[in-house]
């Protein structure tokens, strides 16, 4: 595996070379990334991983320094899953001096996440535009516990004409429901434990959608019951002709996101 730092590196070790996978990621590798890293090497004759904690997406400093970092681990479980390139850029590599140009999605890039964190999806937006122009991968790799970033991905792909499929893969879970993120890492275990009540809260609202009751509603007393929890969403949201039920929480001063479908698109 070539562990590339530079532009440069990334367009060398591609060239000539035939279909090319992306999986763009922050690092703090786990499972749920590892599922990624797997469709990615059964699909394409190359795969390449990001690794780039982007400070364009962060609203907070605190929230960007205290993000988990572990190269180290990382280049050992990309190395065994086969990925060929694990490009790690430095901000300046990404954002060089003067960096002027960057991508709003109207409308999707507002709510929600987009209301909670000013700013978080243009620089989603920014970042997987210059990732899909430096890599210029065939299919690129998206989990669907960020539904909203996914669905965002896609409509700027299809907006600006990129030549790239975006798979959505589902989400990977623990034994206890909630969904594998690197934030997960920062939980304390009584946080963790209190965690738990996210994916549970999810189930109850699905469960209520079935019934014909108010999902979100439904969401929100799970929520409301676990102190350690403080939502600060529970909404259903139709994202890419998919109706789900989507929250945010904050668990011990971590922030949490997750979702479940309420309902498919009609083939």
């Amino acid at each position: 595996m070539k562990i590339a730092r530079t532009i440069a590196e990334v367009r060398e070790a591609l060239a000539a070379i035939g279909e090319v996978g992306l999986v763009p990621t922050m690092g703090a590798f786990h499972a749920g990334h590892v599922s990624l890293f797997r469709a990615a090497r059964v699909e394409n004759e190359m795969v390449v991983v990001s690794l780039f904690v982007n400070p364009a997406q962060f609203d907070a400093a605190d929230d960007l320094a205290a993000y988990p970092r572990d190269e180290a681990h990382d280049a050992v479980v990309a190395e065994r899953e086969g990925v060929d390139v694990l490009f790690a850029p430095s901000p300046e590599e990404v954002y060089p001096g003067g960096f002027a140009t960057w991508v709003d999605v109207e409308g999707l890039g507002d709510r929600l996440e987009g209301a909670f964190r000013p700013g978080h999806f243009r620089g989603v937006a920014t970042v997987c535009l210059k990732l899909f122009n430096i890599v210029r991968p065939d299919r690129a790799y998206f989990g669907e516990k960020d539904a909203q970033q996914a669905a965002l991905v896609m409509k700027l792909v299809d907006d600006l004409n990129v030549d790239v499929d975006i798979r959505v893969l589902p989400t990977v879970r623990d034994d206890d429901g909630l969904a594998l993120s690197s934030r997960n890492a920062r939980l304390n275990p009584e946080h963790r434990e209190a965690a738990a009540a996210l994916p549970r809260a999810l189930q109850a609202g699905a469960a209520a959608y079935a019934r014909g009751e108010d999902a979100a509603a439904a969401a929100q007393r799970v929520l409301d019951a676990e102190p350690h929890v403080v939502p600060q969403y529970v909404e259903v949201a139709r994202f890419d002709g998919r109706l789900v039920l989507a929250a945010a929480a904050q668990v011990g001063g971590i922030r949490l996101i997750d979702n479940v479908t309420l309902q498919e698109e009609p083939a």
